[in-house]
């Protein structure tokens, strides 16, 4: 597959699936993702009047959940690159009424920000679904600031051997079947699949976070290894 191939191909799927997008992430992971993302976001103990971006933010519940955190002093900065989805989070955002949150329409790989804006970056169930993972990955490294960090939380590999079967079984027959009964949409479940199996595993990925640039690099399995953290910082500058 080619990579503008997969742009487009990944534009479709959350073009169509918006509406259903988060009922459906509850019944694919089990309704976990909600409990993995607030024992992340414990992990990265934001901090009142901070900046953060939410790259890939889908529906904008975790850019909600980060602007919690930094209270109204903060600034809070939502982007994807699907406006039905950011359509949904800006309703979201209108009825919790935050209004230190920002959605804008954007590419991962080439973040409109300068160097060393934010305080916080993150990006969650969005990385497997870009054209080029390092690519975002620097990009990510790029807009932080000295002493951010970047937390990534993603769909990874489980290791043990029955569990992994049966994970894959569920990526590759069930969740589709899923998809077409809720959601209308087995093409575009089965691309979730084939975009799960293959991203890089946990130990992968924490090299290629080393090979950006970051330091103190922390990785943290959830649910038998079904899904996994990756939170990296970024080095001071020296004087």
């Amino acid at each position: 597959m080619s990579e503008q191939s997969k742009e487009e191909r990944v534009h479709h799927v959350f073009e169509k699936v918006y509406s259903k997008y988060d009922s459906m992430n509850s019944i694919i992971s089990f309704k976990r993702h909600k409990a993995w993302r607030k024992d992340v976001m414990k992990q990265m103990n934001v901090q009142i009047g901070s900046n953060a971006l939410d790259v890939c933010c889908g529906t904008g519940d975790w850019t909600l959940s980060i602007a919690e955190q930094t209270g109204k002093s903060g600034d809070v900065i939502g982007l994807d690159f699907s406006n039905n989805m950011l359509s949904v989070a800006e309703q979201k955002r209108q009825q919790e009424g935050i209004k230190q949150v920002r959605f804008i329409q954007g590419n991962a790989m080439e973040l409109p920000f300068e160097e060393g804006t934010f305080d916080y970056v993150t990006i969650g169930f969005g990385l497997r679904n870009v054209q080029d993972y390092m690519t975002v990955i620097k990009e990510m490294y790029r807009v932080l600031k000295p002493g951010g960090k970047v937390v990534c939380l993603e769909t990874s590999q489980p290791t043990l051997p029955i569990y992994r079967q049966f994970y894959y079984f569920y990526f590759e027959h069930i969740m589709p079947l899923i998809g077409k009964l809720f959601a209308k949409s087995y093409k575009e479940y089965a691309w979730l699949n084939e975009s799960a199996k293959n991203f890089p595993d946990k130990k992968r990925l924490k090299q290629m976070f080393l090979e950006a640039g970051f330091s103190n690099v922390q990785v943290k399995s959830y649910t038998g290894g079904v899904a996994a953290m990756h939170m990296g910082v970024k080095g001071k500058r020296h004087v």
